[in-house]
């Protein structure tokens, strides 16, 4: 192992013991550590809150959300997972949740990063292939595959919808995706591989040349 390796698993491992101090003292009613919380992971929280709603004050606004359900619920956290884990979910159950109430009301636009990123994964493709865009109706039409998308990421299976997240909106790197969720590398590859292949079969339509089938 190289000593950059093995100086990323020493700081993860420090940044992890520091977390489980933190949550002990904020679960004994040290307000200051749950401050020390929030100023230490918000930024992510809010880059995973607005990877989903695609919106700056819903995104802060599901934050704001998460947190306090974070506070509220913080007593039933056992350190079976890391920290940053279990405030991931409640983000993400909270974002999604926030975009179902307002997806009937708003068109979202999609950060088109993710759809043009190649992937590590040999075949894999970037999460969607060229949208059509030789026509006129090209701004509506990436109107309406924003919600598309939007719509077929809400429908994704929790661990699927996790991978594409913290892949296409965080740009995660394999290994710190594996560490956040705390399963293997090859669980990530395979999940994302499974993911982006159903967000290809629900947006087919908008998809250049031929359709995209699932086997």
């Amino acid at each position: 192992m190289s000593n950059a390796s093995k100086s990323e698993e020493g700081s993860r491992a420090s940044s992890k013991k520091d977390d489980h101090d933190l949550v002990q003292r904020v679960q004994a009613g040290d307000s200051a550590a749950f401050r020390a919380l929030y100023d230490k992971y918000h930024r992510r929280a809010f880059a995973v809150a607005m990877g989903v709603v695609k919106n700056e004050d819903d995104a802060l606004d599901a934050v704001q959300n998460a947190f306090v359900k974070v506070h509220k619920n913080i007593h039933k956290f056992q350190g079976s997972s890391s920290f940053y884990t279990w405030l991931y979910r409640i983000v993400m159950n909270v974002s999604i949740d926030h975009l179902r109430r307002t997806s009937r009301r708003k068109t979202l636009d999609f950060d088109e990063r993710a759809l043009h990123e190649e992937s590590e994964i040999a075949g894999d493709g970037a999460l969607l292939p060229r949208v059509t865009d030789a026509n006129p109706g090209k701004a509506a039409l990436r109107r309406e595959l924003g919600s598309a998308i939007q719509a077929a990421l809400a429908e994704l299976p929790e661990h699927h919808r996790a991978v594409i997240v913290l892949r296409e909106i965080e740009g995660m790197s394999y290994e710190e995706m594996a560490e956040a969720l705390e399963v293997p590398k090859g669980t990530i590859m395979s999940r994302l591989f499974h993911a982006r292949k159903k967000m290809q079969v629900a947006l087919a339509p908008y998809l250049s040349g031929e359709a995209v089938s699932e086997e």
